[in-house]
């Protein structure tokens, strides 16, 4: 397992949203990054969490955590755990009362959850070695495409969310 943390949301040349996790002890433009394509609502979720931006209203994930607090469990890590022709799966490991349990989740999921309460975030070493790609954006672009996604997140209303 290699301990990884959120290095960006970006889109890509179809314009679908897609999580980047570094390994924490990779320099950005180096090492690998493993990609992951996520929905617009789960992009937004991570970044809000990221960004510790405020939200008028919980959103789902914020929901999860106050439920997990509510029944005095703790995320103690996530790890996404396997790709499987193409779907990546990941693990939510709790700790309560009533002993240690791990949930089933999908990356996105996990990875907000785990950004809102600051448990680590791990990946296998399979996967990475299975879809990890070679880390090669540079860092001004990296954060040029941060800024582009704050100003979106600046001006999103819940009502662009409605189907």
């Amino acid at each position: 397992m290699v301990q990884v943390r959120v290095a960006g949301v970006a889109l890509d040349a179809a314009r679908q949203h897609v999580i980047l996790l570094k390994p924490i002890d990779d320099l950005p433009g180096a090492g690998q990054i493993l990609p992951i394509w996520i929905g617009q609502q789960e992009a937004t979720s991570i970044l809000i969490a990221v960004e510790g931006a405020p939200v008028p209203r919980p959103l789902a994930h914020d929901l999860m955590r106050a439920m997990l607090d509510t029944l005095d469990a703790k995320v103690t890590r996530v790890e996404v755990s396997r790709i499987d022709d193409g779907t990546f799966y990941a693990d939510i490991t709790l700790q309560s009362p009533a002993g240690e349990r791990v949930v089933d989740a999908r990356p996105s999921d996990a990875i907000a959850l785990a950004s809102r309460v600051g448990a680590p975030i791990w990946v296998a070493d399979d996967v990475i070695e299975e879809a990890g790609v070679d880390d090669f954006m540079p860092e001004e672009d990296a954060s040029d495409r941060l800024d582009e996604f704050k100003k979106f997140l600046d001006d999103v209303e819940p009502e662009d969310f409605a189907e």
